[in-house]
């Protein structure tokens, strides 16, 4: 369990920091803002990425969500009481899995995701919120 944990937090540290990377200006995978909107945002008719300082809010729940598997598991302190370590847990199974999820409805279908992101969810971004949401449930119930 604590490696699935550990696994989590990395991947969500990743994030996180590409999410502060793009904050200040980064555009990778893009190579310039309007590509980078197309393959991280994926909303017909938005341009521009996020502004800085909405970015930068992101990027500490983003952390903090791989943080808590780490909680969970006993690797790392608890600034919470169990019931709120608990609550986050299935909050962040609930968000992780219906995000995973959502990708493969009828609903986000008609919603008509610009190209890269479209293609991009599909394939990397869907599978990669269910892998977590998975290893969230695994942790949650091996406790």
């Amino acid at each position: 369990m604590n490696l699935i944990a550990f696994l989590i937090f990395i991947l969500l540290t990743v994030i996180a920091l590409l999410h502060a990377y793009w904050a200040f200006g980064g555009r990778w995978p893009g190579h310039d803002e309007e590509s980078l909107v197309k393959a991280v945002v994926g909303s017909r008719g938005v341009k521009i990425m996020p502004p800085f300082w909405l970015t930068m809010i992101v990027v500490p729940l983003i952390f903090a969500a791989g943080y808590f598997p780490l909680v969970w598991v006993g690797l790392a302190p608890s600034f919470l009481s169990a019931t709120l370590n608990w609550l986050a847990m299935i909050v962040l199974m609930a968000v992780f899995l219906g995000r995973g999820i959502f990708s493969y409805t009828s609903l986000a279908t008609r919603m008509e995701f610009e190209e890269p992101f479209a293609t991009l969810d599909k394939k990397y971004y869907a599978p990669l919120c269910l892998l977590i949401g998975f290893g969230l449930v695994v942790l949650f119930f091996s406790a």
